[in-house]
């Protein structure tokens, strides 16, 4: 698989089979995304990958969590400002749309909208996991290196024929993750990564981009 075909290749899926990923694969694909860029090489990231048993007990965690209704815990960090304007409200609309109706999930049926988005914590079914810490000391420069370093980790998979679904829901258990972990003082819990193979039978649509000329502009012959 060349880089094109692995980027345009890459999306979120939410729904995974249960066939295992190898130690081996794993290893290396986060020893290559190991050299991702980061400012003065400091490599921001601290990265906890979870498979068999203990994510299995963190799922059932997390989602009986959720299910119960016990309230997120404080966040770290904003995932969305809290007015998103023009054009990033119309694309986050747009988004929610897609995913909705590819599940076949009306607008008003808040229930069935609630049991999606549980599966967050079921990591859509995925064999492993990957958890993504940043220190907390850190900034707006290293959150970047972070992103092109998680970019990095999901274009190797796709190279190994699988997929993932980055998840910044698990930031709002936090603490369930951590417990779990047990990561040193001082790290915020960006995201979770969902790691497997794609489960053909579970609708994980391509979501739209932009027109080049909306984001990109040309300066020159």
């Amino acid at each position: 698989m060349d880089v094109y075909e692995a980027v345009t290749s890459r999306r979120a899926v939410r729904g995974f089979t249960d066939e295992p990923v190898s130690r081996e694969v794993l290893e290396r694909v986060l020893s290559a995304a190991a050299w991702a860029p980061s400012g003065s090489n400091i490599q921001p990231w601290n990265t906890y990958v979870m498979t068999g048993a203990p994510l299995a007990e963190l799922k059932t965690t997390a989602v009986e969590r959720v299910a119960h209704g016990d309230p997120w815990d404080k966040r770290q960090y904003k995932m969305y400002p809290s007015e998103l304007k023009s054009p990033y409200a119309e694309r986050r609309s747009a988004f929610g749309k897609e995913r909705y109706s590819a599940l076949g999930i009306a607008r008003e049926d808040w229930e069935a909208r609630q049991r999606a988005a549980i599966a967050n914590w079921n990591c859509f079914g995925a064999p492993a996991a990957l958890f993504c810490y940043i220190d907390c000391d850190l900034g707006r420069p290293q959150w970047a290196d972070v992103g092109m370093y998680l970019q990095s980790i999901m274009l190797l998979l796709r190279a190994e024929g699988l997929h993932s679904c980055t998840q910044m829901a698990w930031s709002q258990v936090r603490e369930t993750v951590a417990e779990a972990l047990s990561p040193p003082d001082g790290l915020i819990l960006f995201c979770g990564m969902s790691i497997g193979y794609e489960d053909p039978a579970v609708s994980s649509p391509r979501t739209g981009r932009a027109p080049l000329t909306e984001t990109v502009t040309f300066v020159g012959d």
